[in-house]
């Protein structure tokens, strides 16, 4: 039966607008009178989770930040920043920073390039095995950086299988490193929002005579907009702070701000130095989401979503959008990701006698000093992940959520852009600076008789703070998608805000906390910039150890390196294929 239309008044004054008992066409019955008390526990629930995050964020980023780079800036007691002036007339600095730039934009514009059409075949298009492919493109993304440079640098020098490309120790081969690891970011962040938008958008522009790549430009990539910038934000920031990669593919000649931090605090200890390139770093990466932030501002509008999983079409060559699709696609699979993978497994299956699986027979023992196996490793690894994935996931989606909202004021809009860009910025500084910053504020902190340094605890922590910015950035273009227009039509016919917010925002971002979940999850499986500081000898994770086998001599050593790194290949590939398996048509979200 219709609602009448002054059941749906909605009285400005009203927290909490809802049809009102007794009220019909004429406008009789008495209005509902609403309490105090529940405006103020709808206050009180946004300013905990407000709340929350940014007491994450301080006391585990910025307070270990702060005290490493205050360590370089204060002498004696005193704020000394005569490092700046040494620092910054270095030709060597300004030389660093140029390559990270364009180390950075380069890698960024290949990801995205060969990105788009790989998250159109994969999230809009239907063909047998697009499961498997989903979850094989998200591999490179989690594997140690170091693995992957050897893995790189293995086909590029003379006598490797494309040496007489001359690409070894090039800035070209550094930017095919990063591309290789960021591919996924884009395919996924933009394939889950492709995958729900609704066609009928694209149907009626091809039905008025539009060409198809004339409604790709006009009408697909403009809603897509939001996504893209936020994924090249996110694929930047990677690029800029990238560290194994680099430092075994370039080596000292084209190094970064990143590798200059770790040169500069573990070779020469001048921690002045460090944290003068810390604040660089800190304020290329503020430049960047200040950027990205003004491109997501100008494709805000929201893009409907309607489209499901059952929307996705079978491939079809004739086409020229989907032959397109196809051969980028295919050869970046095959030539970009599958090659380095495919020599990685064969590598791992050499050994001095020969070929076999000597290598992986020596992960079920401790090698040379290492005080675990290699599988207890990957133990330690998967509980230690699952810690960091569940904090991610709280502090992540509370973030997403109250970034998404659009607030009328004006001071209210800032505030939700500064909350955005402050929860990225852990992927903007150093993970050498944060591992230290860690070993120095956390013996005793807030001033509790407790040593978090010696607790694995402090492992998870880590991890989660590189997670929480991806679970933001996956979680926030769906939910900002939503028109707001559903929230209120849902709190005019009388739900509750919790309601509201399981029965409308939820149920639309709950794939997306999948695809969401998987990242986080990937990201701290194969994190190990401020982990190689933290683990403990006794209980190291697997790219710990993996990095450990690799600067040890001998071809045992090496050849369990390359063993291990496909077994955490192996293991990530399997999560995410089971994330895959959980997905249900119809249920609303990014993937």
């Amino acid at each position: 039966m219709p609602v009448p239309a002054a059941a749906l008044a909605v009285d400005p004054a009203d927290p909490h607008p809802g049809p009102r008992p007794g009220a019909g066409p004429a406008g009789g019955g008495a209005p509902r009178r609403r309490g105090p008390r529940t405006g103020w526990g709808v206050r009180v629930a946004w300013a905990v989770a407000a709340g929350l995050p940014l007491l994450f964020l301080a006391v585990f980023f910025v307070w270990p930040v702060a005290e490493i780079v205050g360590r370089g800036f204060v002498a004696d007691g005193r704020l000394d920043l005569t490092g700046f002036g040494d620092v910054l007339t270095r030709p060597r600095t300004w030389r660093v920073v140029g390559q990270t730039l364009a180390q950075a934009g380069l890698g960024t514009l290949g990801a995205v390039l060969l990105g788009v059409p790989g998250a159109y075949l994969l999230y809009r298009c239907r063909f047998p095995g697009r499961g498997a492919l989903r979850a094989f493109v998200t591999v490179p993304f989690v594997l140690p950086t170091v693995v992957v440079g050897v893995a790189f640098r293995s086909l590029l020098v003379d006598g490797g299988l494309l040496g007489g490309l001359g690409l070894d120790g090039s800035f070209a081969a550094i930017v095919l490193a990063l591309v290789f690891f960021n591919y996924a970011v884009v395919v996924r962040t933009v394939g889950g929002l492709w995958e729900r938008l609704d066609p009928r958008a694209e149907q009626a522009a091809r039905a008025l005579g539009a060409s198809p790549w004339r409604v790709l430009r006009t009408v697909t990539l403009p809603a897509l907009g939001p996504a893209i910038a936020s994924a090249a934000s996110l694929v930047f920031l990677f690029c800029a702070t990238a560290f194994g990669t680099v430092l075994v593919l370039g080596g000292r000649r084209y190094g970064t701000v990143e590798t200059e931090i770790w040169i500069q605090t573990t070779q020469f200890l001048d921690l002045r130095a460090a944290a003068v390139l810390s604040v660089v770093q800190l304020v290329v990466v503020v430049a960047a989401l200040a950027l990205a932030g003004r491109a997501r501002a100008r494709t805000e509008a929201a893009p409907t979503l309607g489209g499901t999983a059952a929307d996705a079409r079978p491939v079809r060559l004739r086409d020229p959008i989907d032959a397109v699709a196809v051969a980028v696609t295919a050869l970046t699979v095959a030539g970009l990701l599958a090659l380095p993978l495919v020599h990685l497994v064969v590598r791992s299956l050499r050994t001095p006698r020969g070929w076999g699986l000597d290598n992986y027979a020596a992960l079920a023992v401790p090698q040379d000093t290492l005080a675990v196996s290699a599988w207890q490793a990957a133990g330690t690894s998967v509980r230690t992940a699952v810690d960091a994935t569940v904090l991610a996931l709280v502090v992540g989606g509370l973030v997403a959520l109250l970034v998404s909202r659009r607030p009328r004021r004006t001071a209210a809009r800032r505030a939700v852009a500064g909350l955005d860009a402050l929860f990225m910025l852990p992927l903007g500084v150093s993970a050498v600076t944060v591992g230290f910053g860690f070993l120095v504020s956390m013996d005793a902190p807030l001033g509790l008789p407790v040593d978090l340094r010696t607790s694995p605890v402090l492992v998870a922590v880590a991890q989660a703070v590189v997670a929480v910015p991806l679970v933001v950035r996956t979680v926030l273009p769906v939910l900002r998608a939503v028109d707001p227009r559903q929230r209120e039509v849902a709190a005019t016919l009388g739900a509750a805000p919790g309601r509201v917010l399981r029965t409308v925002d939820l149920a639309v971002a709950l794939r997306a906390v999948g695809l969401a979940l998987g990242f986080a999850f990937a990201a701290s499986l194969g994190e190990f910039g401020a982990t190689s500081f933290l683990a403990r000898p006794q209980d190291p994770t697997l790219p710990v150890v993996i990095f450990r086998l690799l600067g040890r001599p001998g071809a045992e050593n090496y050849g369990a390196a390359l063993a291990a790194s496909v077994l955490l290949a192996a293991l990530t590939a399997s999560i995410v294929a089971v994330c895959e398996r959980l997905r249900r048509p119809g249920t609303g979200g990014a993937w």
